[in-house]
């Protein structure tokens, strides 16, 4: 644990246990999300689903790189992640993004999806009202990983149809805002 590290936050008015839950809670997630989307990913066949295969395979990807960029501020500040794997699917910050009943159905696939980044957005976007100003490192992190929650989002709402976001498919480049978080 860096000491330190814990001591400037605390010191700058933020709940370290509560920061710490949160971080774990979204890791979680993350690692749950990675674990659902391959199952997604794998279930999006046929002419609709491949072209939304890819668009998954990016967010999944990333979603995994997430949960190894939270791991070091989770035990900077000194945190943990439990022991038992159960423990910590059932303390996702958000819900399983579980397979339709109908998995043929892509609509139903995509709304998965969608509210799979939309609660994603939600946890990162406490995170950094909560750190804001206050714990930098952890702000930073969480800034990075919100602005690709945010381009997950809506690469699948577009494809709903509810409207254009701006946002183009990576190509080459995984986790572009992450990516300094993971060396």
């Amino acid at each position: 644990m860096a000491k330190v590290a814990r001591e400037m936050v605390e010191n700058a008015g933020v709940d370290v246990d509560q920061l710490l839950e949160l971080l774990v809670n979204n890791a979680s997630a993350e690692l749950t999300t990675y674990y659902y989307y391959t199952i997604l990913r794998v279930n999006l066949i046929g002419l609709e689903g491949e072209g939304i295969k890819e668009i998954a395979e990016a967010a999944r990807i990333e979603d995994r790189n997430h949960f190894e960029a939270l791991i070091p501020r989770i035990y900077e500040l000194g945190g943990e992640l439990p022991q038992d794997m159960k423990a910590l699917h059932d303390m996702s910050a958000c819900p399983p993004a579980e397979l339709p009943k109908d998995p043929t159905d892509i609509k139903a696939m995509l709304t998965v999806l969608v509210e799979a980044e939309r609660c994603a957005v939600r946890g990162y976007t406490q995170v950094c009202n909560m750190t804001a100003g206050k714990d930098h490192r952890t702000y930073d992190l969480a800034l990075a990983i919100l602005n690709e929650e945010i381009q997950h989002e809506s690469w699948f709402s577009e494809f709903l149809g509810e409207g254009p976001s701006g946002h183009f498919l990576r190509r080459g480049q995984m986790s572009p805002f992450v990516s300094k978080f993971l060396q």
